[in-house]
C-alpha cells in the first residue's frame, strides 16, 4: 500500500516551473499553486497580464491534490439556515455559485485540452434514517423554489438503483456535479497558464510581505525578492509565512482517503451503478466515486487529526472497515493507496473572497475547493482585469476564531462533538 496521493502517483509532473531567482517586477504576484491559485494565473495571463505564481512546493501538491477528486453542486449547509441568517438572495448566490463552479471547471478542462477525465455524473446524497430522508424532501423542496429547480430526491423505495447497499433510507440527486482527475487538473492549469505568459515558480515559499503603497506589495522569497502592483494570496491553510491574519481564521482540518486495487466492472456497477459522486450524511461523514481506471476512492473525516504518516495509517483503517460496513461485496479487495490532507476549513465552512490590508484573497474553500476555489479563482483574475463579478462571499464577516493562532489544539474536542452525534443518530 502506497502513502501517497493516488492523484500525485498517477499524473504526468509539471515541467515548465520557471528557473533562476525570483526578480523583478510584475502587475499580479499570486501565492499558492493549488486550484485558486493556477486558475487565478492562468486566466490573467490568457488576458495578456504580466503574472507570476509562487509555490511553496510543488503545483497542486497539497489539498488540490491530496482530496476525493469530486466536483459537486450544492453547498453543505442548510439552505433554510443560510437564508434565515444571510437572506434569500445570499442564499441564491451560494447555491448558483456552487453550479457556476462546476461549469468552469469543465470550460477549463476543455478549451485548455486538459486530459483529466472530467465526467458530467451527477452527485447523490445518501440519508441514513428516514428521519433524514423528510429532512432531504423538505431541503429539496426549498432549492427547487429557490434557487435550482434540477435537484430531486430519491425515495428509499428507488435507492437501491442508485446505489449498492441495504444501509440507507433514499437520497438526494445533484445531477450537475462531476468527477475529474484533480492531479491531472493542477498540471494541466499549470502548463496552460505557462504557455499563456505566466511564470510559475515552484519550490518556493514566501517569507515577506512589505506593503509599498496602495496595493503595491514587496514579496520576499528564499531565491529573491519580487515587487508586484497587486498580490493575491490563495495559499490554503497559511500554515507558514506572513499571512498571521488569515491563520487565525481557518483551521486546518484532516481529511483522509483510501484508493482500492483495480476492480472488474461488474464489481464497480454493484457498487455504484450509475457511477455518481457520493456522499454519505453520517457523523463526520463519507464521500466516494470511481477512479479513471475503476479503483473506488473512498475518504473522510475518519478523525480529527492533523495529517501524518501514522495519522493516515488509523485513518485509513478506520475507512475501510466504513466502506466494507457500507459495501460487503468490497470486503476482499485490496487497498493501494491511503493518503490524508488538509482542509481550510472557515468557522462557518463557506470560503472568503475579497481584500484585506491590500492583498486579495481566495481562501477558505472548506471542503469544496476542487469547484469552488478554481471558479473564484478565476472570478478574482476577472475582477482584477476590471471585470464585474458575482463574489456571494463579499459581504460575509469573517472575524478570527476566539483563542485560534494557527494550531488547531481544539481538533480532538470537535471530533468528539461529531462522534457523539453520530452516536445519537442525530
Amino acid at each position: 500500500m502506497k502513502l501517497v496521493p493516488y492523484w500525485l502517483d498517477t499524473r504526468t509532473p509539471f515541467a515548465s516551473a520557471a528557473q533562476g531567482p525570483v526578480e523583478g517586477r510584475a502587475d499580479v504576484v499570486v501565492i499558492g499553486g493549488g486550484f485558486a491559485g493556477l486558475s487565478c494565473a492562468l486566466e490573467l495571463a490568457r488576458r495578456g497580464t504580466d503574472v507570476v505564481l509562487l509555490e511553496a512546493g510543488d503545483v497542486g501538491g497539497l489539498a488540490s491534490g491530496r482530496n476525493g477528486g469530486q466536483c459537486n453542486t450544492g453547498f453543505f449547509h442548510d439552505y433554510a439556515e443560510i437564508m434565515r441568517k444571510y437572506g434569500a438572495e445570499t442564499a441564491r448566490g451560494l447555491f448558483h455559485s456552487y453550479n457556476a463552479a462546476v461549469d468552469e471547471v469543465e470550460a477549463i478542462a476543455t478549451r485548455e485540452g486538459i486530459d483529466c477525465s472530467f465526467r458530467r455524473v451527477g452527485k447523490l446524497k445518501l440519508a441514513m434514517s428516514p428521519a433524514a430522508f423528510d429532512g432531504f424532501r423538505k431541503y429539496v423542496d426549498l432549492v427547487n423554489r429557490e434557487a435550482d429547480p434540477e435537484v430531486y430526491t430519491v425515495p428509499a423505495k428507488d435507492i437501491r438503483s442508485e446505489i449498492g447497499s441495504d444501509m440507507f433510507h433514499g437520497g438526494v440527486i445533484y445531477p450537475r456535479s462531476g468527477m475529474l482527475h484533480v492531479g491531472r487538473f493542477t498540471v494541466g492549469m499549470a502548463e496552460a497558464a505557462v504557455r499563456h505568459g505566466a511564470r510559475i515558480h515552484t519550490d518556493t515559499p514566501v517569507t515577506g510581505l512589505v506593503r509599498l503603497n496602495g496595493h503595491r506589495h514587496r514579496v520576499e522569497t528564499a531565491r529573491g525578492t519580487i515587487e508586484a502592483d497587486r498580490v493575491v494570496v490563495a495559499t490554503g491553510i497559511s500554515a507558514k509565512g506572513p499571512f498571521g491574519w488569515f491563520r487565525r481564521r481557518i483551521v486546518p482540518i484532516g481529511s483522509f482517503v483510501i484508493a482500492t486495487e483495480q476492480l472488474p466492472q461488474a464489481m464497480i456497477d454493484s457498487v455504484i451503478p450509475n457511477h455518481r459522486t457520493v456522499t454519505v450524511a453520517k457523523g463526520l461523514g463519507h464521500y466516494y466515486r470511481i477512479s479513471p481506471d475503476n479503483r473506488i476512492i473512498f475518504g473522510g473525516r475518519a478523525q480529527f487529526a492533523i495529517s501524518s504518516p501514522k495519522v493516515d495509517v488509523s485513518s485509513g483503517d478506520i475507512l475501510v472497515k466504513s466502506m466494507k460496513e457500507i459495501h460487503p461485496q468490497l470486503r476482499d479487495v485490496k487497498i493501494d493507496y491511503c493518503w490524508g490532507g488538509m482542509i481550510e476549513a472557515t468557522r462557518d465552512r463557506f470560503a472568503r473572497v475579497g481584500e484585506h490590508d491590500g492583498l486579495f484573497h481566495v481562501l477558505g474553500f472548506s471542503g469544496s475547493g476542487v469547484q469552488e476555489a478554481t471558479h473564484m479563482g478565476t472570478e478574482v483574475a476577472r475582477m482584477l482585469c476590471g471585470d464585474t463579478i458575482a463574489n456571494p462571499y463579499r459581504a460575509l464577516p469573517w472575524p478570527a476564531i476566539p483563542g485560534h493562532f494557527g494550531t488547531p489544539w481544539f481538533l480532538p474536542l470537535v471530533g468528539a462533538w461529531y462522534k457523539a452525534k453520530e452516536i445519537m443518530g442525530r
